[in-house]
């Protein structure tokens, strides 16, 4: 049966359904820290250092990703399973650089590879929609967390931490290879070599490029600076009384309900921008939003149930506008620069993720932990953040054209 939901979509969600639980980071970071005896702020590397490494894997693959997706899915299931699975065995031996280097290294060469292949093939074959292609190539990424971020609890309390990630690597493994078995790019299309040999790195001196890249890198290092201290802030938070507002279990449910409004972002923004005359003004959309919201959660005074609503509503507004900017950017890519080379020119946008995955939860964590400030000093930060990607996207960012054949 050759269709789109067979050939693209279900791959997609099966793929980044498996990739998207590097977001359930904050899930497991606490139990990682308490496990091998040392700082969570010395673990914290491990979540940088893995999307720092998806970020430059897509964008050196992005050639390989162009030429073959079912073996650039596959190499993906083997990096991403075995960095699973090594970062098992370093927890239950103790060590941070294992660590570092299974979750860090290894998964977030995994997490590239995997997370560019499906969305060129959803592209071709939603070619009349492509930001609804490109909303559900990423909402799997933005479920996963949602979906398995419980399931990781249970594991962990039923089998332990170390044995959580030597399970879930099956799993993943399981998932990604038949997601791999099932893409598939559309009969009519035939890939043609471009015209002359396309260095990525000359996008860099395109003016709507940079603009583009330096957006998208301020939405994702705003947004990592929450997503990734979300079970922290929701802990700190009390009562006038000073007695604890959430519980672990109700911290655990919003964290999941956090992660349906990151993938309905990305399907949402992404498939509103289809209708706009450009894809641009989706992006000052949320952050304005966001901003609007941030400032209002740093605004109100503290210890008090509204104040605590507040921030919930925040958490899951931030996670949508974030989840959206994934989501609408390979096609505002593709209406700035055309489909030819989308994938290479896709995978140098996402250096910008990579540079935001050593600031976005580091900045979270200097002012919380190295300046020892409260928690809703992060939301005038990333409201700051947000502000100027709102002024760059207006005033950088135009609808010109720069089509590579």
């Amino acid at each position: 049966m050759e269709n789109k939901w067979l050939r693209a979509a279900l791959p997609a969600l099966l793929i980044h359904g498996s990739i998207g639980t590097v977001y359930a980071w904050s899930v497991f970071k606490q139990g990682i820290a308490d496990n091998i005896g040392t700082p969570v702020v010395n673990v914290e590397w491990a979540f940088s250092i893995a999307i720092l490494f998806l970020g430059l894997s897509a964008a050196i693959l992005g050639n390989f990703v162009e030429q073959n997706i079912k073996k650039s899915a596959l190499l993906a299931t083997l990096f991403f399973v075995v960095g699973m699975f090594g970062t098992g065995i370093s927890i239950q031996r103790k060590s941070l650089i294992g660590i570092y280097i299974f979750y860090g290294v290894i998964m977030g060469i995994g997490l590239g590879i995997g997370y560019l292949t499906p969305v060129k093939n959803l592209m071709l074959w939603f070619k009349e929609n492509k930001g609804l292609g490109t909303g559900l190539a990423v909402a799997g990424f933005g479920l996963s967390k949602m979906i398995f971020s419980p399931i990781m609890i249970n594991l962990q309390q039923k089998f332990g931490l170390w044995q959580m990630f030597i399970i879930l690597s099956i799993v993943f493994a399981l998932m990604m290879v038949i997601g791999a078995s099932l893409i598939q790019k559309p009969a009519d299309w035939k890939e043609i070599p471009l015209k002359n040999h396309f260095n990525p790195l000359s996008l860099f001196q395109n003016k709507n490029f940079v603009g583009i890249w330096l957006m998208f890198y301020l939405n994702i290092t705003a947004g990592l600076a929450i997503i990734s201290q979300e079970k922290d802030i929701l802990t700190s938070l009390k009562s006038s009384s000073g007695s604890v507002i959430f519980s672990v279990t109700a911290i655990a449910t919003i964290v999941s309900i956090d992660a349906f409004f990151n993938a309905a972002g990305r399907i949402g923004f992404a498939s509103i921008s289809d209708r706009l005359k450009d894809r641009n003004t989706i992006y000052q959309v949320i952050f304005l939003i966001s901003t609007i919201m941030a400032l209002l959660s740093y605004c109100l005074p503290e210890n008090n149930f509204f104040v605590s609503f507040v921030v919930v509503v925040t958490f899951f507004f931030i996670n949508s506008g974030y989840g959206g900017g994934f989501s609408a950017l390979p096609p505002l890519l593709a209406d700035r620069f055309g489909m030819r080379a989308i994938s290479k020119i896709h995978g140098a946008a996402l250096t910008a993720w990579a540079v935001a995955g050593l600031s976005g939860n580091q900045l979270a964590s200097y002012i919380v932990h190295v300046l020892h400030m409260p928690y809703k000093n992060v939301y005038i930060a990333i409201a700051f953040l947000y502000l100027i990607a709102f002024i760059i996207s207006k005033v950088v960012v135009k609808p010109n054209q720069t089509v590579i054949n």
